[in-house]
């Protein structure tokens, strides 16, 4: 009976080994050489408070405005108006020149429209790579995180200063409600979230409890070279970001932020995690292979 079962196990670890080899070879084959960062012709201009065409700045050029702000919208209608209203409010109030773009004219507001859908990671690079702040921050359509909360996350960048390079991440974070919102999840919900975070703790991050709060700070500089490198453009982009952050030994923080959890979400409980497990694991064996390199392209 031992004697069988000790080839049972090592049988199993065989097939085990095999499996991950083949995953392994599929990522390498996969996985395209450089991040996509192509912008179609549409997509190099945007329409002004007039209906004419200006041409989209780049992050490469020499920031004009103190800070820019990025939300990724996609079928939006009912949840964008409230987030936009808090927000514009609240910056209104800081004497940050911004409005929306038809009543108070493009130069405070501007809308990038994309050809084709990109995903919210392909969306939110497009809107970093044509940002003119010298910091950016990136916020869900949806309001979850009040807006008056970018001021935490500005003393989480302060508080890491010197920053190497001109670079720095402060990143919001709901670890601390996460006690709090297990009692309103259901298991498998909650089961889903557990094993999301430990993948993402075992194969890419390690010190950043909640990588996927939508609510991040960056300089500039660390926007540039972080998003010029990212590859995934679906929901796991945020762990990518990081993972490259931490390569490129870029200081970030982890600052609890407020959090309420708006209806109308986009994420598919099941198929959208188990998508982005997919992505983990593609993400640390492409790296691991070097199937994916940390190259910066000045391109847009």
């Amino acid at each position: 009976m031992e004697l069988l079962l000790g080839d049972a196990a090592a049988a199993l670890a065989a097939l085990a080994a095999a499996a991950l080899s083949l995953i392994t070879i599929v990522a390498h084959i996969t996985a395209t050489k450089m991040p996509n960062l192509h912008r179609h012709e549409e997509e190099k201009f945007f329409i002004n408070a007039e209906g004419k065409k200006e041409s989209i700045p780049s992050i490469h050029d020499h920031p004009t405005k103190e800070l820019s702000v990025v939300v990724p919208s996609y079928n939006e209608e009912d949840r964008l108006p409230l987030m936009m209203d808090e927000a514009l409010d609240y910056l209104e109030k800081r004497q940050v020149a911004m409005k929306y773009c038809k009543k108070y004219g493009s130069d405070k507001v501007r809308v990038l429209t994309l050809v084709k859908n990109r995903g919210k990671g392909g969306a939110v690079k497009m809107g970093v790579f044509s940002s003119r702040g010298e910091k950016i921050l990136m916020a869900d359509a949806d309001g979850a995180t009040k807006f008056a909360d970018i001021e935490k996350v500005e003393e989480g960048l302060r508080n890491l200063q010197p920053w190497p390079d001109q670079m720095a991440i402060a990143c919001g974070s709901r670890a601390h409600l996460e006690q709090d919102s297990i009692t309103q999840r259901s298991y498998f919900r909650t089961l889903l979230m557990y094993g999301f975070h430990f993948l993402v703790w075992f194969l890419c991050v390690k010190e950043i409890r909640d990588t996927q709060c939508g609510f991040k700070l960056l300089t500039r500089e660390a926007a540039s070279r972080t998003f010029s490198a990212l590859h995934i453009e679906r929901w796991a982009f945020d762990v990518e970001l990081l993972y490259i952050a931490q390569l490129l030994k870029i200081p970030i923080a982890e600052v609890a932020v407020n959090w309420t959890e708006i209806d109308g979400s986009k994420l598919v409980p099941f198929w959208s995690w188990l998508q982005m497990g997919r992505d983990l694991l593609f993400i640390r064996l492409r790296y691991l292979t070097g199937a994916w390199r940390l190259e910066t392209s000045k391109s847009n």
